[in-house]
């Protein structure tokens, strides 16, 4: 182990080298050297972590296939205990049947065990299992671990994962706790533990699963700041990543933030207080969602409005009553997602800020994009750029095959771009065409979970294989933009 006498154990080397067998790469999947072509098999960490999530949404879907896990007893249609184990392992929250009213306990145990899953990352479940039976951790290992979390190097990396375990069940048992001081008065003690149990993880996990059933989600409570506040808190916590929160809690003082940090808090304040100013503006006087209410729960449900896209699923406001600018609003929400290393999805909070700044210089006739005193350079431009297109494209593909299968069920182009988007962004929140759509829109759909919730860059690096990069530098070419 590494070890260093800054007080923050996750200030690393940024140039960390680590020795390697000669002939053994990092991510070489532990191949032996010169073993032959056909037997080696390239598992770098971006294709581990691919595969992984894969191999657990499919042996999810096969358990909620089983009979004796809903309520009626008859076995669940294999696509849609895949759309399930999909939507709760990529924290969604679409879901093609009623949560509440169609799976039994067990069920829904093992949905919200497939949603801290998912949450968290099975490679934590995994390093956490190794570490508890007094299994030594190796350099690919490691590299697995920066690679799930968005580690900027390996020093104190398996301390950062049990940081990440403990604060994340400490965070969740403290939410649970004050969701039982409203769920067991209106239900009783059996069924408001559970309810506090499971809504304040699939909050955390930026989920959006619930248990009130019908999918009415939180419009039953929307009159209730206290469980309103606590979800929406737990949905800000569970988006800001989790090494921004270790950076707060071990900080002196908040000038010494690094510069991802500030980023991360800065937009993510811009859009909770702006999109919330600009919900009030839309629904306020919307006798279907805030008109109603008094000011004060007003401005409670449309900072709830501007926090839950982002990318929860939780709603308390009904979805199809909205107004055309807020449920335009939203799938913007719903595509910037949360923070790098969170449990929430989308392009990301920093993707959208560096194209944002990036733009910005470009009018101002500048050479980089600045903020904080710092340049952003140009590799996380490309980066970020390649992070919105792929977005992008992987929406209009599912909107396409929706478009084509739902379109003689009289299914407006606006739902099914709500839905496409929602999936991408591992949000959950429907205009309520879901449980109705056909298998292969169930498909299209899930494939934007899986995309949206690994990442579609990480999919990309997975499936295709490193190049060495090319020698031959090409002459200039000149063309016109706009």
């Amino acid at each position: 182990m590494l070890k260093t006498n800054s007080p923050n154990p996750f200030e690393g080397l940024a140039s960390l080298e680590i020795p390697v067998t000669p002939g053994l790469e990092p991510g070489d999947g532990g191949k032996e050297p010169g073993a032959p072509r056909f037997m080696r098999v390239d598992m770098n960490p971006v294709r581990v972590l691919a595969l992984g999530f894969l191999a657990t949404i499919l042996l999810g879907a096969f358990f909620l296939c089983a009979p004796f896990v809903t309520k009626t007893g008859v076995a669940t249609p294999f696509i849609d205990a895949l759309f399930t184990a999909t939507s709760a392992v990529c924290v969604t929250g679409l879901t093609v049947v009623d949560t509440a009213n169609y799976w039994n306990s067990l069920g829904q145990g093992f949905i919200l065990l497939l949603i801290q899953i998912g949450g968290l990352g099975f490679m934590s479940f995994a390093t956490l299992t190794a570490i508890v039976l007094g299994k030594r951790l190796g350099l690919r290992d490691r590299l697995l671990m920066r690679e799930a979390y968005n580690a900027m190097n390996l020093q104190g990396i398996i301390r950062m994962v049990r940081y990440v375990v403990f604060f994340t069940l400490g965070v969740e048992a403290l939410g649970a706790l004050l969701l039982m001081t409203q769920f067991v008065p209106r239900y009783g003690w059996g069924k408001g533990i559970s309810f506090g149990v499971f809504h304040s993880i699939s909050a955390f996990c930026n989920a959006g699963f619930d248990l009130l059933g019908n999918y009415n989600s939180l419009t039953l409570v929307n009159d209730n700041p206290a469980i309103v506040i606590t979800i929406m808190a737990l949905i800000v916590v569970g988006g800001l990543g989790f090494s921004v929160w270790i950076e707060l809690w071990s900080i002196k003082s908040i000038k010494r933030l690094s510069f991802h940090s500030k980023l991360v808090l800065g937009t993510t304040a811009l859009l909770v207080f702006g999109g919330g100013v600009l919900f009030f503006l839309f629904e306020a006087r919307n006798p279907a969602t805030l008109g109603p209410m008094n000011v004060p729960n007003k401005i409670i449900n449309a900072l709830f409005a501007s926090v839950t896209p982002r990318t929860a699923g939780f709603n308390t406001l009904s979805i199809p009553s909205m107004t055309p600018s807020s449920r335009l609003l939203t799938m913007i929400y719903m595509f910037i997602g949360g923070s790098p290393g969170s449990t929430a999805g989308g392009i990301k909070t920093t993707s959208f800020s560096v194209l944002f700044l990036t733009a910005y210089c470009v009018l101002k006739g500048r050479k980089d994009p600045e903020v904080f005193g710092r340049r952003i350079d140009k590799d996380t431009v490309y980066k970020a750029f390649a992070v919105v297109v792929i977005g992008l494209s992987i929406i209009f593909g599912v909107t396409l095959v929706m478009s084509f299968v739902e379109s003689t069920k009289g299914t407006s182009l606006e739902a099914m771009v709500y839905e496409a988007t929602s999936a991408f962004g591992t949000v959950g929140l429907s205009t309520g065409i879901t449980p109705g759509i056909g298998t292969a829109s169930k498909i299209a759909l899930s494939a934007g979970m899986y995309l949206g919730r690994v990442g579609p860059i990480t999919v990309l690096l997975a499936l295709s294989r490193q190049k060495p990069p090319a020698k031959i530098r090409y002459p200039e070419g000149k063309i016109l933009i706009g």
